[in-house]
């Protein structure tokens, strides 16, 4: 990359590259930002993956740290001169564990540092471990702006993290309205199959063991349904393997698809009849919106920002964490009721229209990048308004 670019660069640090909502944001960013504004780079701590190949720009360089497990202080040092060498006006980490890289990034001369929070994991679904939020609080001089995206993570920042309002912005996640759209289908007669889809990270924290067994559930309690259900969990992660031997152990293989990573998701949508999301934690989920945008009713979990994007008997409906039965009477309602699946589906897709473009999510970040930098006297001349 050569620094010769009189364009400010963005470092943005993640653990990983693969697919995931935060991960699908943070390309979708670097793809629409102005390219004349700002050059993008991206580290990962622990590697990337093919999820890489969704980067449309050919100026954006991946460097990976290869970061082992534990503390690795070594890391600290090896970023350190990284960022000495591109020489970045703004180093982007997101979420906890890149967070404590905004003091590396001070020692390095970053003139500016954001973090973004984009939800909670398994093991801390509320956000209470004091030690990791001592972290976060011992970081705010070295933080210019953290970045929650949802009112959920912004009020907990500053309640519980104690974050000062001068720091903490929101700035909403959003997604592609045309990409993701609507299937056109013949709604004068039932859907010969029902498919209850899911998109994401094989990890605990999406719970979809509990999504598997309110799928048995739900063949029990509608058993004249059951030639007609079916369901697809489309994703890659660690838990990947315990889910596939889950399903062979009860036997039933022939009605769920586990096709792995995939990058035509909004395909998938299309085959979906009802989006399904039973996570323990989150912040605002990139696939509730990318399933709203194609006109799919939403089942998620009462959790995070998830509130916040679905209403309740509008959009969808909300259970609370790990009720399985909850989960499946949710989805035997839509079942047993076409036209709800329909209303459902629209009022969602009606709403990601009006509240939901990622052309809003992309200036946001970009007026916050053009305000911090300002501020830091990071350009040689002052910068015009995207609207100039």
């Amino acid at each position: 990359m050569s620094r010769s670019d009189e364009r400010p660069l963005v470092v943005h640090l993640v653990y990983r590259l693969d697919f995931g909502g935060l991960e699908t944001l943070l390309v979708e960013c670097i793809n629409r930002m102005p390219s004349n504004r700002y050059q993008h780079a991206i580290v990962c701590l622990t590697g990337h993956t093919h999820f890489a190949d969704k980067i449309a720009r050919p100026d954006v360089a991946i460097y990976d740290l290869q970061k082992p497990p534990g503390l690795a202080l070594g890391v600290h040092l090896s970023l350190w001169r990284l960022l000495r060498r591109l020489r970045p006006a703004i180093l982007h980490t997101y979420n906890l564990s890149a967070i404590e890289y905004a003091f590396t990034a001070t020692l390095a001369g970053v003139p500016v540092r954001i973090h973004a929070e984009h939800g909670r994991d398994a093991a801390d679904p509320h956000g209470l471990n004091r030690k990791h939020n001592l972290l976060r609080r011992l970081l705010v001089p070295f933080v210019d702006c953290y970045v929650p995206v949802s009112r959920d993570l912004q009020r907990w920042l500053k309640e519980v993290v104690r974050i000062p309002d001068g720091k903490n912005a929101m700035i909403d996640n959003g997604v592609d309205t045309e990409r993701f759209s609507p299937a056109v289908k013949d709604m004068s007669a039932p859907p010969a199959e029902i498919v209850i889809g899911t998109v994401g990270r094989i990890q605990d924290v999406k719970n979809h063991a509990a999504l598997i067994d309110a799928f048995v559930e739900l063949r029990k309690k509608l058993p004249d349904y059951r030639t007609r259900l079916r369901l697809v969990i489309v994703g890659d992660g660690p838990l990947l393997p315990q889910i596939r031997q889950k399903v062979a152990d009860l036997g039933i293989e022939d009605v769920v698809t586990l096709p792995g990573a995939r990058t035509d998701i909004e395909d998938w949508m299309r085959r979906f009849t009802i989006f399904a999301l039973p996570s323990i934690a989150e912040g605002t989920p990139i696939t509730i919106l990318e399933a709203m945008a194609s006109g799919l009713p939403v089942v998620a979990t009462h959790v995070g920002g998830i509130p916040e994007i679905v209403n309740d008997d509008v959009t969808g409906t909300l259970v609370n964490p790990g009720d399985t039965k909850a989960l499946a009477n949710a989805l035997a309602a839509y079942c047993l009721d076409p036209a709800l699946i329909v209303d459902h589906g629209q009022a969602g897709r009606n709403q990601v229209e009006k509240h939901g473009s990622v052309s809003a999510t992309v200036s946001a970040y970009t007026a916050l990048y053009d305000s911090l930098c300002q501020k830091k006297s990071v350009f040689r001349e002052p910068v015009r308004a995207c609207a100039e």
